[in-house]
């Protein structure tokens, strides 16, 4: 919109950030509910963090691509006086925090200084903003909201399935159904990049690549290889990993055999090494089966890498019909916590879409019964009508449990009325002075 000239408010928001509407509050409400409700059924707990972080925390080297979207903040006072005041600075000797790019990197500052007030294994949600400087596009924010829950503590597999069944379920809740969950293992792709003897530092570069298969598609994700990579090297990783997207194009979720048939393509793999972990995908995939009532399906696919370097070992995400992005992911991440503690300590964590989701049901109009049963207009006329008495009816009405807003009557009762549906209202009434009664009248009977 631009500045206002008569008071110099710029009205605009921050480039990739945006104003949201009563209405979708009450949607993004109404989804986080639903979420909230089946995570507490599994005891996992609420908390919160500052959306702003030590800088020296934002910029370890396992925060993937993430580490070059980093809002950074200046110095303030004294300290950014002192930094000015030196000959010769660099612009990190200016820097002292940055906001949060997930809630992971918080999680494990908050464990490692509260652990000895946690429970163990400790089980926790969020459900908070967080900001990436990335171009600002269609369904895409430079802030937006996270929804994560986390277990610390555990390391077998119990962990995955745990997260992997609530988070199933809380979408269910919402009312997603027929979607797919998606599982693999990254160090199955570091076995597979060992094979080919490419280097520890060149691995990161290989799991971004992979992790935009869906966006880029293969062309694209074979440009980018012929671009980060010499062309020996570059000639291998592609043959390799088109080898990987046949894989994944099979629908058996049986991960044995989906392995074998990756080794009778890729000789080089010995499938005795890594049976372990084939073994506790399987197990994982037909527990989650057993738990979810056929409302999803599952799929092994070995071409998942998520793009975050903080992934130690199985991974999965939530993928719909329709859309070319996850609805939700997470994995494993058992390094993170013991570089800050010096004390090695299992951690895995799986995070809702939380934009996507309501994006989804806004988009496809899936919010019609997304009401407030509660949710009462007392209508009035404020030239007629006393006051007190109108307010004294809203006070009872509030006391039967009702929402109530009052408001002035106006010219128009039809559009009034249409108005106050379109904006989720399901019930009215309309003051009368004479009627003790003052009925309470459902928008449907009308």
């Amino acid at each position: 919109m631009g500045n206002n000239q008569l008071t110099g408010l710029i009205l605009s928001t921050p480039s990739g950030m945006r104003d949201i509407l009563p209405k979708e509050t009450y949607i993004r409400d109404w989804v986080s509910d639903k979420i909230l409700k089946v995570y507490q059924k599994y005891n996992f707990e609420r908390i919160e963090t500052p959306i702003l972080e030590n800088i020296q925390n934002l910029k370890r080297q396992d925060g993937g691509e993430n580490l070059s979207l980093i809002f950074e903040v200046l110095k303030r006072g004294d300290k950014l006086d002192e930094v000015l005041k030196t000959q010769a600075f660099s612009k990190d000797d200016l820097i002292d925090y940055g906001l949060r790019f997930d809630l992971t990197v918080p999680l494990v500052r908050y464990f490692v200084n509260n652990q000895a007030n946690l429970t163990n294994p400790f089980k926790s949600i969020q459900i908070g903003p967080v900001f990436r400087a990335e171009r600002p596009q269609k369904g895409r924010f430079r802030q937006f909201t996270q929804c994560d829950i986390d277990i610390i503590g555990v390391k077998n597999e119990s962990c995955e399935i745990e997260l992997i069944d609530a988070t199933a379920k809380a979408l269910v809740a919402i009312g997603f159904k027929d979607f797919t969950v998606v599982i693999n293992d990254r160090r199955l792709i570091t076995n597979l990049l060992k094979s080919l003897n490419l280097p520890d530092n060149e691995m990161a570069k290989v799991f971004i690549i992979i992790d935009k298969i869906d966006k880029i598609g293969q062309s694209g994700m074979e440009a980018e290889i012929d671009a980060s990579f010499d062309h020996s090297i570059a000639q291998k990783l592609k043959l390799t990993l088109d080898n990987l997207l046949q894989i994944s194009q099979s629908n058996n979720t049986d991960v044995i055999k989906n392995f074998k048939d990756l080794k009778s393509i890729l000789p080089g793999i010995d499938l005795n090494e890594i049976e372990n972990i084939l073994g506790a995908m399987n197990k994982v995939i037909n527990i989650c089966k057993a738990l979810s009532s056929d409302l999803y399906n599952f799929k092994f696919d070995p071409t998942l890498a998520r793009g975050m370097g903080y992934y130690t070992g199985m991974i999965f995400e939530i993928k719909a019909g329709g859309v070319n992005y996850s609805l939700a992911g997470g994995g494993r991440y058992d390094n993170m916590i013991g570089k800050i503690s010096n004390r090695p300590t299992p951690a895995c964590g799986f995070s809702i879409g939380f934009e996507r989701v309501v994006g989804l049901l806004l988009d496809q109009n899936l919010t019609e019964n997304i009401t407030s049963s509660d949710k009462l207009a007392l209508i009035y006329n404020s030239d007629k009508d006393d006051l007190a008495s109108v307010i004294n009816l809203m006070a009872s009405f509030q006391n039967l449990g009702y929402n109530v807003s009052i408001m002035t009557r106006k010219k128009d009762i039809t559009k009034q009325l249409n108005q106050l549906v379109e904006n989720r209202f399901t019930k009215y009434c309309i003051y009368n002075k004479d009627n003790e009664s003052n009925k309470i009248k459902d928008f449907f009977d009308r």
